[in-house]
């Protein structure tokens, strides 16, 4: 169905005035279109990247490579989700491509080096080549938007980075 504002109620998640480039720890969610599990399975404990799980895997590594203001920490791929702490440092705008260009920011109006634009170029490759794989062009792989939580603290950093560790542990009792 298309976008209907009189029906629709899509509104902004984000932190208003808040500038999303600036330098600091973000924690983040990104699940899969219906909460489909996509990338791969938990046994005993473990999780099993398959090979759209492996693909999210070197794409989201690739991000640092691609934005130098990135720095990634601590993350997890379950079956259909990813859990991420991601580092902004803003006075490191140069690398391999720190203007990574993708159809989001070129059409939408977001700054190359926000949060928004590494998840939506994100969000694009991966969309791009797991329908690639199953022949499946303009399928959706990802929900709509992402969750994201500004970490103000480094007490607040070490439970966020317990929480991605003990994921897999836990997806028993969130099933």
């Amino acid at each position: 169905m298309p976008y209907n504002p009189l029906i629709h109620n899509r509104h902004t998640i984000r932190w208003q005035g808040y500038d999303y480039a600036s330098e600091g720890a973000y924690f983040l969610t990104i699940c899969t279109y219906q909460h489909r599990q996509l990338f791969g399975k938990i046994e005993n404990d473990i999780m099993h990247l398959n090979k759209f799980g492996q693909l999210v895997q070197i794409e989201w590594e690739k991000s640092a490579i691609i934005r130098a203001e990135i720095k990634l920490g601590e993350y997890i791929i379950m079956p259909n989700h990813l859990h991420a702490i991601v580092l902004i440092n803003e006075n490191n705008r140069t690398g391999v491509r720190p203007n990574a260009p993708t159809v989001q920011n070129t059409f939408s109006g977001l700054k190359p080096t926000t949060l928004g634009s590494l998840i939506a170029g994100f969000k694009s490759s991966v969309t791009k080549q797991i329908n690639h794989l199953r022949n499946t062009p303009g399928k959706p792989v990802w929900q709509r938007n992402y969750w994201e939580h500004i970490i103000r603290d480094d007490e607040s950093y070490d439970k966020i980075v317990d929480y991605i560790n003990t994921n897999p542990m836990n997806w028993k009792m969130k099933c």
